[in-house]
Order: structure tokens, then sequence, then C-alpha cells
């Protein structure tokens, strides 16, 4: 269930609120892969539809990707864009605002390893760099109920 690597630390940035972080697992699928890495803006205010790094509330030394869909009594509901996956709040509840870490701002997919020609490295190029764009649907708001 782990949905970032236990590599992410916030102390290995060169910027003192930017850090980078490996996704691993399927919760956030489709706007996540597995092997995604994300840039994150830590201690960034956090607004419902945003895509968040948080610690687990029962285990506390991992972290987890989530969209952060509605803030309720006592922190936030957070749910993964992969509705089979699971390991949201709806298994654990609101997640404690002092527990949501910040928010991814981009995207970065690492090259495969069969993307070698140059028309195949110049598409990747293109593509591989994005924005994490919040989700602010009334759709995924009221899943959350």
């Amino acid at each position: 269930m782990p949905e970032l690597s236990q590599e992410t630390e916030r102390g290995r940035s060169l910027l003192p609120f930017v850090g980078v972080a490996e996704v691993t697992g399927p919760s956030m699928v489709p706007t996540l892969r597995h092997g995604d890495q994300l840039v994150v803006h830590w201690g960034a205010r956090v607004r419902p539809g945003d895509v968040v790094i948080l610690r687990h509330p029962f285990q506390q030394d991992l972290l987890v990707v989530k969209r952060a869909t509605e803030r309720r009594e006592g922190g936030w509901w957070v749910l993964g864009d992969n509705p089979f996956a699971g390991g949201d709040s709806t298994d654990y509840g609101v997640v404690p605002e002092d527990l949501v870490l910040g928010k991814a701002r981009f995207r970065y997919r690492p090259l495969s390893a069969g993307q070698r020609s140059p028309l195949a490295a110049v598409r990747w190029a293109l593509s591989s760099v994005r924005p994490v764009l919040p989700d602010r649907s009334a759709s995924r708001r009221l899943r959350a109920r």
C-alpha cells in the first residue's frame, strides 16, 4: 500500500520548501503512475482538489499521496484517483491537518527502457513533465461524502 518511496525526505532538497518524491502503487492512476517522480512543495497551503503528500494516520513512517477532496472537522478527507485501489479516507477516516505535509506541483515520468529512438526521445521530452493539476469538480467532492 505504500505510495511514495521510503527514500523521500524533506531534507534532501536543494531548496528549503521543494523536494522530490517517487510514486509507488496504483491508487492515483490515471493521474499518477508507479515510477512517476513528483516535485513537492512542502508546507504549501492545501485546497480541495489538490494532490497532497501526507503521513499515513496509522503508520506515520509511511508517506502516501492522495487527493484532498474536502476539509472536514478534524482535518482532510483524502481519496485516491483509482476507486478500486483503496487505502484512503474510506479506510482510515479524516486525516489530521498536521499529517498533511505538502502538495505535488509537477510530475515527471522517467524515460522508459524501450524509448531509445530519437523520435521517441523527443516525444518523451515533450510529455514527461506536466503540472499536477487540482481537480475541483463537483463529482469528485460528492464522492467524498
